[in-house]
């Protein structure tokens, strides 16, 4: 199993950016500055994931320019998800290793993404305490403006 076959777009995926300005299966040859323009990373950006391993060998042209397929799109969204989780690129990496290694390696790449799952909750259960806190002072203010205006009205 590739890299890319794990982010194939199917009904249940596990990733799959939005279709749009995408080209059909067979006719899915994008250039690294159409792919910049549409994942809104910078061509450098996709030549650095390229160079650590992050992304699964490009095809190339006669000419040796990059030709992005969609199962590479798949994958960019897959990273740039895993990038919100706060997941390190050396953790990314290795994640991307273990699929490129194969099938066996499914308990390891479940630990890892179950580990990256519990970073997440805590991070969202802080943000929420965080939430509580702003509302609280946002309510506070809203009620002393309204105090204030209904003092100078008298």
């Amino acid at each position: 199993m590739t890299v890319t076959e794990t982010t194939t777009t199917r009904a249940g995926g596990c990733a799959g950016p939005p279709q749009g300005n995408r080209r059909p299966d067979g006719q899915d040859r994008y250039t690294i500055s159409e792919v910049a323009a549409l994942t809104g990373l910078t061509a450098h950006t996709l030549r650095w994931y390229e160079r650590i391993g992050l992304m699964p060998h490009i095809d190339r042209s006669h000419t040796g320019q990059r030709r992005y397929r969609n199962r590479d799109l798949d994958w960019l969204d897959l990273v740039g998800k895993l990038r919100l989780t706060g997941m390190p690129v050396a953790d990314m990496v290795r994640y991307a290793e273990l699929v490129r290694e194969g099938d066996h390696t499914y308990a390891e790449r479940f630990a890892l993404l179950k580990a990256t799952r519990e970073d997440v909750l805590a991070r969202i259960t802080e943000l929420q305490g965080t939430l509580a806190v702003l509302d609280r002072k946002i309510s506070f203010y809203a009620d002393a403006g309204r105090a204030l205006a209904s003092e100078r009205s008298r």
